[in-house]
């Protein structure tokens, strides 16, 4: 979700850097935005999912078109920066090269853009059987990871020397705890606090699984008993991994052990202005979550907006 990437997940040992789950760290401090606005108004119609911040600028994936829509923070405003392919772009994430890895929802693909011209650099067909739903993405030292709702297994995009795109991306089956059920599965997607394996939340049970990357075997995190009801986006900030239940309008603030496999809820971030929010980017001390606003019927006239919250 990257600036967001290299601020929030705190990485350490040998054995996280040999599976290239290492994102580089943030080279300045990031400014504190309180006096920027704690509302963003999206196009018309847009309706929002995904959300990636690098530096002050917030890039935004339609669920109708795919366009991805660029906004400073600092003011609010905003343009398109990338035609989309016609199918929805729901969870990204910008690398420390400025490239936005966009998962392509029922596409069944994934593609990575430049930030800076909104050029496609690379396409990804992940599967071709249906149903698909390519959900999110978080991105690593040496691999990009995207979730996958509709089938049980998740994709990974990996990266050679200086981050150079591969022809082709690779399947990974998921096995252990995680169980594939009716519904939407596999949703949101972090590192562990260790960076040595992955987070993955399942939407239609609201549990919290760890991954092995390099097995795909899982493991249900012990909350101690705690249920992410509606488990939507996944964002990492040192041990504590913040939680969208979207249709609950709340995040979920846990604290979690150095390897991701215990954890215990701490509080939850509510805001009258939630209209359904799907995930959420951080910049200084705040949170930024679009509403995809899932209970009202969209038109091409349906406002959407972006809500900011303290974290």
């Amino acid at each position: 979700m990257s600036h967001l990437v290299r601020r929030l997940a705190v990485l350490a040992g040998v054995p996280a850097l040999l599976l290239g789950l290492v994102t580089a760290p943030a080279a300045t401090a990031t400014p504190q935005p309180t006096s920027f606005p704690a509302r963003i108004e999206l196009p018309p119609g847009f309706q929002p999912e995904g959300i990636a911040i690098a530096r002050s600028t917030a890039y935004f994936g339609s669920r109708a078109n795919g366009d991805i829509y660029a906004a400073d923070l600092r003011t609010g405003t905003g343009k398109v920066l990338s035609a989309g392919p016609g199918t929805g772009s729901l969870g990204m994430k910008v690398d420390h090269q400025g490239r936005l890895f966009v998962a392509g929802a029922a596409g069944g693909n994934g593609r990575v853009i430049d930030t800076r011209t909104g050029k496609v650099l690379a396409s990804y067909t992940f599967t071709t059987t249906t149903p698909t739903f390519v959900n999110d993405v978080i991105v690593g030292k040496d691999a990009a990871w995207f979730t996958e709702s509709q089938q049980p297994v998740l994709y990974k995009v990996p990266l050679g020397r200086g981050g150079t795109l591969p022809a082709k991306a690779q399947t990974i089956a998921l096995s252990g705890d995680y169980q594939h059920t009716a519904g939407l599965n596999a949703n949101g997607i972090a590192l562990t606090p260790d960076g040595c394996g992955l987070l993955i939340v399942q939407s239609s049970t609201g549990f919290l699984f760890r991954v092995d990357p390099r097995t795909g075997v899982t493991r249900k995190v012990d909350l101690g008993g705690a249920v992410l009801t509606n488990g939507d986006g996944l964002l990492l900030s040192g041990r504590t991994l913040y939680v969208v239940q979207n249709r609950l309008n709340k995040i979920a603030v846990i604290s979690l052990d150095k390897t991701g496999t215990t954890g215990s809820v701490l509080r939850e971030i509510t805001n009258p202005d939630f209209d359904v929010p799907t995930t959420a980017a951080a910049f200084g001390n705040r949170l930024y979550l679009p509403n995809a606003r899932f209970t009202t019927p969209p038109t091409a006239t349906t406002p959407y907006w972006v809500t900011a919250v303290q974290r």
